[in-house]
């Protein structure tokens, strides 16, 4: 056994030198920078942030470089350093009302006060590949508005809010927000106010300081059945291209969940704490985030009256396939709490709570690859000992099934069992299998 153990380690010293050199590939190309990944690979930094649960771009950047680009493992890193980082204190709620947005679209109302901002998107490029970047090109200049944006931009959603048409933010049966701008969809200035003065003090006035404390699963392990505000935390580290999975089933009829495009809206937005001490909030920290509010389909019934119904999502970074994946999948989840059947994969909270972790379930799957030499020999017994009995029962007359003409003798058996048994040499190294 101790032979074994040196000669893994000597094994695994020199799998870690030879993944080393290959994630560094050629020496004669220049090695990239972290600035360069930040920069450049932006996406994919967003996508490793968002996921691994920690906003920091440069060590975002670093485990892409580490990971050679699988952005799984990427993620399994950052949420692995993540674990090692104190807890200083818990942030004032996010007011996205207040975001620098850079994108910001409604597919249900076209004229916006604050308009439609485009910003950066693949929406309308041709998906061609540009054989221009591969030797490099320079940064467009980019010309600057003549005016600034209209900020706050009011949410599209507390239009239909003010006259009742949608359900409040929080559910079926809550309060419509304080906050809720009484104002029609052409009246700019008055939206705008609704945001206004909205954290003078720690929990004033924002619309979401009077929820109920949230649960945290960086703290806390998942239960079933999971409250929406747990729902929302597993999405929004869950992996992207489950949700967009999830997200189109939904659409294609496992759910009837095919909604309008409320808002969707991509900037960055100001992280707040309240130290006890100066009881006011104090701006830590700019992040980038994007967020999306579905409209879905009516609800009525009973006492209560036809209106639209949410689905919600917010995630860091440019993410918006995931943040609108995210809000599908959110109101998918709601199911039974509007009354609806759930029938369907994403409608059930089990299904896609417990395997929407990428990283929980790369470990799961990939640990197969581990030893399991003594798991295998005690199947392999159990498979010759009923090959015996099998082999006992044909030559007494017994009946075989079709193609049992082609099954090999009992003996050829134990020849091929044996060469699938594991030696191992001096060294402890596996010698054949």
């Amino acid at each position: 056994m101790y032979v074994a153990i040196k000669g893994g380690e000597r094994a695994i010293r020199a799998a870690h030198a030879l993944l080393d050199a290959c994630r560094r590939g050629d020496p004669d190309v220049p090695e990239l920078d972290l600035d360069q990944i930040r920069e450049q690979l932006g996406l994919a930094v967003d996508r490793v942030m968002a996921e691994g649960s920690l906003y920091d771009p440069e060590f975002a950047a670093l485990a892409v470089k580490q990971a050679q680009g699988d952005l799984v493992e990427a993620i399994f890193l950052l949420r692995a350093y993540r674990t090692t980082l104190p807890r200083l204190g818990e942030s004032e709620p996010v007011d996205t009302t207040r975001m620098a947005a850079m994108r910001r679209v409604s597919a249900v109302y076209k004229d916006l006060p604050g308009g439609q901002i485009l910003g950066p998107t693949f929406d309308y490029t041709h998906r061609l590949l540009d054989f221009e970047l591969a030797d490099g090109r320079d940064a467009p200049d980019i010309a600057e508005a003549d005016e600034p944006l209209h900020e706050p931009l009011p949410r599209v959603l507390d239009w239909l809010n003010a006259e009742g048409l949608i359900e409040p933010p929080g559910g079926m049966g809550q309060k419509q927000p304080d906050t809720a701008p009484d104002v029609a969809v052409d009246d700019a200035a008055g939206a705008a106010d609704a945001g206004d003065d909205a954290s003078e003090k720690c929990g004033g006035p924002h619309p979401h300081n009077d929820d109920p404390e949230p649960g945290d699963i960086t703290l806390d392990p998942l239960e079933l059945p999971a409250g929406r505000d747990v729902r929302l935390q597993c999405l929004a580290r869950a992996d992207e291209g489950f949700l967009l999975s999830m997200a189109y089933s939904t659409q294609r009829g496992f759910g009837r969940n095919h909604p309008f495009a409320g808002e969707i809206r991509t900037g960055e937005v100001a992280v707040e704490l309240c130290p006890e001490e100066l009881g006011f909030p104090v701006s830590v920290a700019d992040i980038t985030v994007t967020e999306a509010d579905m409209i879905n389909q009516f609800k009525g019934g009973g006492d209560v009256p036809a209106q639209f119904t949410r689905g919600y999502g917010l995630v860091f970074g440019r993410l918006e396939r995931k943040a609108v994946s995210m809000a599908l999948v959110d109101r998918a989840l709601r199911a039974e709490e509007l009354g609806e059947e759930a029938s369907s994969p994403a409608q059930d909270h089990e299904f896609v709570l417990l395997h929407a972790d990428n990283v929980q379930a790369s470990g799961f799957v990939q640990h197969v690859k581990l030893p399991h030499y003594a798991d295998f020999q005690s199947e392999l017994a159990l498979v010759r000992g009923l090959r015996r009995k099998w082999e006992v029962g044909k030559r007494g007359g017994g009946t075989t099934t079709d193609g049992a003409g082609d099954t090999p003798e009992a003996h050829d058996v134990d020849d091929a069992g044996d060469s699938h048994l594991h030696s191992f040499g001096p060294d402890g190294m596996e010698n054949g299998a």
